[in-house]
């Protein structure tokens, strides 16, 4: 996709322009090539980020997804659709149907309640009053309004009336939500609170997200993937971690400099391997035994079906009563996908290591303090 603003933005696409800088294209044209080549994907259920500077061309982008700013080439696919060749009745169906965007200025009515600014959409839709105002009172408590439904927004704090922009959005029952930097305006610590509910809400919802921000903390807090871009382009596209421990370049080495490492990276991408698993036999004499067969400190248990049990420890085996429960003696596991920020408490309180597992609760290695912070300090 490209989007040219100026009187002739044809110029810019033409071969050899197309590989000229902003500066370059506004200094002989007069044009301003604020997208530039963009191409990406996303899949259903993502919350999928795109992040840059001011001017970097994001807010560009997500107005030409929906055609409220009409790209100047390329093309626009939901569900094997191009968006770019509806007509105004097929577009308009689009917005109430498929799509919500939530903007950074909340766009509510001040001289309606809450509840009414909810299901503005839905009336506005031609949805029968009692049905709209029952899907607007169970999106005003799913984010967290439940009791302000009879309440100005002018009574609400930013935060909360955020929240009314989201509830009236999610009430047209979108596909796609496109959020553009909703939570911008807000101070710091309600916008902090504010990018945790989103992402406890989207576990819940499974909405295509499309979220827009300058702030890499927000995008790591609520995005599967991150694209970042600079100068109308993207430069840069991948997951949270790939992102962080693989800068493409100075620029985005510059924007991941200050993350916390803990945050981004998960258990799966630091766990090592064991140096023994057993399939965890009969009673605690068969445990002492293969434990002291093995000469190791620590043993990963699993049973017939290869699924992890837990890790044990020589010194645990060596004190424990014959007639003990063997369960009892283990350290339960912790998915691939968690964080190292959520487990080092866990690892702290015991020095006995923790089994990684993956969806199929399958070994995929184990944590030690050790490799822990190894990994933190690389």
């Amino acid at each position: 996709m490209w989007k040219v603003f100026g009187e002739n933005p044809e110029v810019v696409l033409e071969p050899e322009n197309r590989s000229k800088s902003p500066a370059e294209i506004q200094s002989e044209f007069g044009q301003i090539a604020a997208l530039r080549d963009v191409s990406f994907n996303v899949n259903h259920g993502e919350t999928f980020v795109i992040m840059g500077l001011s001017g970097s061309g994001k807010s560009t982008l997500v107005r030409c997804l929906i055609r409220l700013v009409e790209a100047t080439s390329g093309q626009i696919f939901v569900d094997q659709e191009d968006v770019t060749l509806f007509d105004e009745g097929k577009l308009r169906e689009f917005r109430r149907s498929k799509v919500s965007m939530v903007f950074q200025h909340f766009g509510l009515l001040p001289h309606r309640n809450v509840i009414d600014n909810a299901c503005y959409g839905l009336e506005i839709k031609g949805v029968e009053k009692d049905e709209r105002y029952n899907v607007a009172q169970q999106m005003i408590d799913m984010v967290g309004l439940k009791g302000w439904e009879d309440s100005r927004v002018s009574e609400l704090s930013g935060g909360m009336q955020q929240r009314v922009g989201l509830a009236r959005a999610l009430a047209m029952e979108p596909e796609i939500l496109l959020m553009d930097e909703p939570f911008s305006g807000l101070d710091p610590l309600i916008r902090r609170q504010m990018r945790h509910e989103l992402a406890e809400l989207q576990r819940q919802i499974h909405k295509t997200l499309v979220f827009i921000t300058h702030d890499l903390d927000e995008a790591i807090t609520v995005g599967d993937r991150i694209a970042i871009m600079r100068d109308g382009e993207i430069i840069q596209l991948g997951t949270p971690e790939e992102i962080i421990l693989n800068p493409l370049d100075e620029f985005v080495s510059e924007f991941t400099e200050d993350v916390s490492k803990e945050r981004v990276l998960n258990l799966g991408s630091v766990c090592v391997e064991p140096d023994l698993i057993l399939t965890l036999p009969g009673g605690i004499d068969q445990l002492k035994a293969a434990m002291d067969g093995s000469g190791v400190e620590y043993a990963v248990c699993v049973d017939e079906t290869e699924s992890v049990l837990g890790v044990t420890c020589r010194s645990l085996i060596e004190t424990a009563e014959r007639d003990e429960d063997i369960e009892q003696l283990l350290t339960k596991p912790l998915s691939q996908e968690t964080n190292i920020q959520a487990a080092i408490p866990k690892l702290a309180d015991s020095e006995i290591p923790i089994p990684i597992v993956g969806p199929d609760s399958k070994l995929i290695g184990i944590i030690t303090q050790k490799s822990i912070l190894r990994a933190l300090s690389s």
